[in-house]
């Protein structure tokens, strides 16, 4: 059996997954404690909800390069706004560590388990294809022969 049409349908449903955990971890973030935050509340609800559609896309079936890309946009982007809230701060708001604990934690592991898991899918997607054989290219004999010097 094709070990491809089995890992596919699996990849598909493992990243959703991840996805939609990333989602619901803003959604109950913001739910909890960030809507109060001016900007920031909105963002982690913007988050959740792409990280919804976007799971949900996924399972429809085999997704488009350009679902996957925009799936892999969020889980990045949720990152980056991790990254950022921890060292520059974003629109003024700084936290530290891993704090909230333990969803600042879980979040990083969904979404890089997002981004592994993407792109595990798609070099499966891609995969290596066997190459044509070429002959080999003969050397012409008139290249190989060297006329002495005078």
């Amino acid at each position: 059996m094709n070990t491809r049409r089995l890992l596919v349908p699996a990849l598909r449903w493992a990243t959703a997954a991840t996805l939609a955990a990333g989602g619901y971890i803003h959604a109950r973030l913001y739910i909890d404690e960030y809507r109060f935050i001016h900007i920031i509340g909105p963002l982690f609800l913007l988050q959740a909800g792409a990280s919804f559609a976007l799971a949900a896309l996924l399972l429809i079936g085999t997704p488009p390069l350009l679902l996957r890309i925009g799936a892999a946009g969020v889980a990045l982007g949720a990152l980056g706004g991790f990254t950022a809230s921890r060292t520059v701060g974003v629109f003024g708001f700084t936290e530290h560590g891993l704090q909230p604990a333990p969803q600042a934690l879980l979040s990083l592991l969904a979404e890089t388990g997002t981004l592994l898991l993407l792109a595990l899918w798609q070099v499966t997607v891609t995969g290596r294809r066997p190459r044509a054989v070429r002959p080999p290219v003969r050397t012409p004999a008139w290249a190989t022969t060297r006329t002495p010097p005078d």
